[in-house]
């Protein structure tokens, strides 16, 4: 399958006045560019796989999930989903800014597709993930970004997948809630079907998927298993940044026996 986007170059803005005398022949002026963010994608996912999306910024990783949710059709090829697909991709999505932690886990699950019944059973779930405690019955523009990240991540992982589609969602919070939120994406694979994961962590990636799909420019550049293509993919950008070199060790203090003055005395703050 292929999918080209046609937009129009934006040129300056006009006013009103501008636009009512000379929009309409502006516009037929305008050249339209073609975007083509990806072209000829030939992938079968079957069931029980974990397939992890790798490339670089523009490759089309983000792109391809939004394919496979039904938010894009492809313009070229077909696309044939079986079963309910689950997307983790904007985990700010839906939230209203002036209403309380608990009130957002609602609209939040509606979103999600939940039921007045169905939420019920998950919404003291989702409060003891997000471990906000009393901030819950606050407005969420009280939140810092790592509060507001807890209960995103921790609502948006409270469903029951099928097939699950996750985009840059492994990196969320402080290193804690970090460890927590892998052991939740792991119960979630566990549950699902099948899952498709588009990561720049690799190394979550790796302990996450068997299979890599490694993405360059809309095409498939490699499939295969995971340590394979993550390896391939590290060589070709050059692989990691090297190590500082430590700093060299201090120059040891002469011996009181060298000088013939007493031994300093060293003072240290506990």
């Amino acid at each position: 399958m292929s999918l080209t986007f046609r937009v129009r170059k934006q040129q300056t803005r006009m006013t009103l006045k501008e636009y009512l005398v000379r929009g309409l022949f502006l516009r037929q002026a305008q050249p339209m560019m073609e975007v083509r963010a990806l072209q000829e994608v030939s992938l079968t996912i079957s069931p029980g796989e974990r397939v992890g999306i790798i490339g670089h910024n523009g490759a089309g990783k983000s792109t391809l999930l939004k394919l496979l949710a039904g938010i894009y059709e492809p313009t070229a090829g077909e696309r044939r989903v079986e079963g309910t697909v689950s997307s983790l991709f904007d985990l700010m999505l839906g939230f209203e800014q002036e209403a309380s932690g608990w009130e957002n886990i609602r609209y939040r699950g509606y979103l999600q597709g939940e039921t007045p019944r169905s939420l019920s059973r998950k919404i003291e779930v989702i409060a003891e993930f997000a471990e906000l405690g009393e901030f819950l019955n606050m407005p969420v523009r009280y939140y810092s970004a790592g509060m507001l990240v807890r209960l995103a991540f921790a609502i948006a992982t409270a469903i029951e997948p099928e097939v699950l589609l996750v985009d840059e969602v492994l990196s969320v919070g402080d290193r804690a809630f970090q460890e927590k939120a892998r052991r939740r994406m792991r119960e979630m694979m566990a549950q699902a079907e099948l899952i498709v994961c588009v990561s720049h962590d690799l190394d979550s990636l790796a302990r996450l998927c068997e299979r890599g799909v490694w993405l360059d420019h809309g095409r498939v550049r490699q499939d295969g298993p995971i340590e394979e293509v993550v390896a391939a993919y590290i060589q070709e950008t050059g692989g990691l940044p090297p190590a500082r070199p430590a700093p060299p060790p201090p120059e040891p203090a002469p011996a009181p026996e060298e000088t013939g003055e007493p031994a300093p005395l060293a003072l240290s703050r506990v």
